[in-house]
């Protein structure tokens, strides 16, 4: 059977959007998120004025990292350590990856349809606000 899943939309990215930064306000953490489509196309971006200029670049290459590996960069942090299998990874490409927790990928119907990336809080934060928001998806 053959199922066909839709993928990301303006409107999901908005949900996306609108819950990590709930979560991130009542955390009263200052952040910057970024939705890309399953393509790795940017799908919306907000900044918070508050947060430090470089959490859009962290949050883009978080979202960037979650897709492009299919799982949470928080899941990922060890495997780039001196020793570790993917340590040259992060410097092997021309587009920056980020193994910082903060990245999540976005499935629907078990597909991989994007990713979401936080950064301007700590990793952890910037994790559990992403997780908060999938939820809401």
């Amino acid at each position: 059977m053959n199922t066909t899943v839709t993928p990301l939309t303006t409107a999901d990215a908005e949900t996306l959007i609108a819950a990590a930064r709930r979560a991130a306000d009542e955390a009263e953490v200052p952040v910057s998120i970024t939705v890309l489509d399953a393509g790795g196309h940017l799908l919306a971006f907000r900044r918070d004025e508050r947060a430090v200029l470089i959490s859009g670049e962290t949050s883009t290459a978080k979202a960037y990292t979650a897709l492009q590996l299919n799982a949470p960069t928080a899941e990922l942090a060890d495997l780039v350590k001196p020793g570790g299998p993917f340590h040259s990874l992060p410097t092997a490409l021309n587009k920056p990856l980020l193994f910082i927790g903060g990245g999540v990928p976005v499935h629907r119907g078990g597909q991989l349809m994007g990713a979401l990336g936080l950064g301007g809080g700590t990793p952890e934060q910037d994790h559990g606000f992403a997780q908060t928001a999938l939820q809401a998806l």
